[in-house]
């Protein structure tokens, strides 16, 4: 019989993540590292449990406790065979347990430490609380969404927590891996949500108070044109239009049956536009305008709910086995891909330890104890976070 063959790799493999984060951002990140074959180990400690077990997959979990004596040094002996570590606690924090960059990279030169934070290591903000909404309030997104007749509104906590913070991170991460490879050293990654976001608006701060964007939900992508933005339907759903460019936007024309397209861009038409796009759509349901826009080339799709992104015929062929507790492993790359790990929240304290080379005696003494009702403390307390 051929040989079976091999399992692939992520593109990853052999790269070993310490995870010391617990919000949302770093889980996120560390999930991505996974999903591309790092070996991540979570280590906890405390007594509030996962999180976010979602972003847990591919993971190993420990919990030591780094009040003591033991569990410091487990975790420095954890840190000695690592390539990577994640934290993301307040500046100042990581130092006092014992797991600061200047302490950890003499015991590793090679490591790649990232701190990932709202505000950054420095600056008047440096140790203030946020979420992120807050860090869209600082960076001009969160003024620049909403309607123009109503308050400003927060797109979720997609954007300063997850695209201008696990994703920077993961890319500074990638970027340092790289580098030391070659150099042998490893290196401090100040990762900031606040600056991720205002990476993110490159593009459109440079518009702002311009007639691209006059103002909040004015403008080309603001909400203010007609051919870029959301129409109800007659049964309540919605359709999204992104009919921008002049081609796009007369197969629309066209496709609604409305005649010889108007010139979009002239801004003294936008009200007749909108008019005859909102009293067309809302003359048929979602499903119609699905069906009749399928295959065209008019950047015009249903707006789906969460629960029904599943369902969707695109997605469900790009990723079948998907759901809403098992998003796709993303990237694809041909070769090496990126694969969804089981999810397993045993505490794997003590087979960890013993893999680096630890006694069961050290690793009963560096593991966090029980809380008393069956909990093994994978989640750091307050006065940690």
């Amino acid at each position: 019989m051929p040989d079976t063959p091999p399992t692939p790799k992520g593109p990853l493999a052999g790269i070993r993540v310490v995870d010391l984060s617990r919000l949302a951002p770093g889980p996120y990140c560390t999930m991505l590292l996974a999903d591309l074959g790092a070996e991540v180990i979570v280590v906890g400690g405390g007594r509030a449990g996962v999180a976010i077990p979602e972003f847990s997959r591919g993971k190993r979990h420990i919990a030591l406790n780094l009040k003591a004596a033991g569990g410091r040094a487990a975790l420095h002996a954890l840190v000695k065979t690592a390539d990577v570590l994640v934290e993301g606690f307040r500046p100042g924090v990581a130092d006092r347990i014992g797991a600061g960059y200047g302490e950890l990279s003499a015991l590793n030169p090679r490591l790649v430490y990232c701190a990932l934070t709202g505000f950054g290591q420095d600056g008047p903000r440096a140790k203030e609380a946020g979420h992120d909404i807050t860090y869209l309030a600082l960076s001009g997104v969160l003024g620049s969404m909403g309607p123009k007749d109503g308050p400003p509104e927060a797109p979720l906590n997609l954007v300063a927590d997850f695209a201008g913070g696990s994703l920077v991170a993961a890319i500074g991460i990638l970027a340092a891996v790289v580098e030391a490879k070659a150099s042998g050293r490893g290196q401090f990654i100040d990762a900031a949500m606040m600056d991720g976001a205002l990476s993110l608006m490159a593009m459109h701060l440079p518009l702002w108070r311009t007639p691209h964007w006059p103002a909040r939900g004015d403008g080309l992508l603001g909400g203010g044109a007609p051919f870029y933005r959301t129409y109800a339907c007659a049964d309540g759903g919605y359709m999204a239009v992104g009919a921008l460019e002049r081609g796009f936007f007369e197969t629309l024309w066209r496709t609604l049956g409305l005649g010889d397209a108007p010139d979009h861009m002239r801004r003294d038409l936008w009200p007749h536009i909108e008019q005859t796009l909102a009293r067309t759509f809302a003359a048929r349901t979602r499903a119609h305008w699905t069906d009749v826009f399928a295959g065209t080339d008019a950047c015009v799709a249903p707006v789906l709910a969460p629960d029904e992104v599943w369902d969707e015929p695109h997605v469900a062929a790009r990723h079948p086995g998907c759901g809403p507790e098992r998003v796709p492993a993303v990237p694809r790359l041909s070769r090496t891909p990126a694969l969804a790990g089981p999810l397993d929240l045993t505490d794997r304290t003590i087979e960890v330890l013993r893999e680096i080379g630890l006694s069961d005696e050290a690793a009963r003494a560096a593991a966090a104890p029980d809380d008393g009702e069956g909990r093994s403390g994978l989640a750091w307390p307050p006065e940690l976070r």
